[in-house]
């Protein structure tokens, strides 16, 4: 019998760790949250878990959906198109066009970067290399996501 129930509590540890992989981390849902909340709002556990649930069924819900497009496509990477797609494709149109619209605005700006980078001469480039680190893409995207919550009133598109 007891060998039934450390086999039980095994298995049940695993599930645990299976499900908190497929959800977003609370700590960000909850910093979310908090940042469209007046100030003295307050926010409990469940609410907090609950947002989480909800928030990692939609994104799997889209990516599934672009996916399986791929998928018929014969391809194996799912980009920022196929996203726009699916929500579309899935009655999300008022997030699909602003989605849209960034994904535009993103890649004409890593463009942008690009081409600044190739018109520079390799003496500098390398001064540059050194003294700097390299300006990863997404941190490209997020800092556009912060300058629009932390005070700018409209999105940069």
């Amino acid at each position: 019998m007891e060998g039934n129930i450390a086999a039980s509590t095994s298995a049940d540890d695993g599930n645990i760790c299976r499900e908190q992989e497929r959800l977003l981390p609370i700590a960000n849902v909850g910093r979310i949250m908090k940042q469209i909340l007046p100030p003295n709002a307050k926010m409990s556990k469940e609410g907090k878990e609950t947002m989480q649930e909800c928030v990692s069924e939609f994104i799997s819900f889209v990516t599934s959906e672009a996916s399986e497009k791929c998928k018929n496509e014969r391809r194996k990477t799912v980009n920022g198109d196929d996203v726009c797609w699916a929500l579309g494709a899935l009655g999300f149109d008022d997030y699909a066009g602003p989605l849209r619209r960034y994904l535009f605005k993103y890649r004409e700006l890593e463009g942008d970067r690009a081409n600044q980078e190739k018109g520079s001469n390799s003496n500098t480039r390398e001064v540059k290399e050194e003294s700097q680190p390299a300006v990863v893409p997404t941190q490209l995207k997020f800092d556009v996501i912060d300058k629009r919550i932390n005070g700018s009133t409209s999105w940069p598109f």
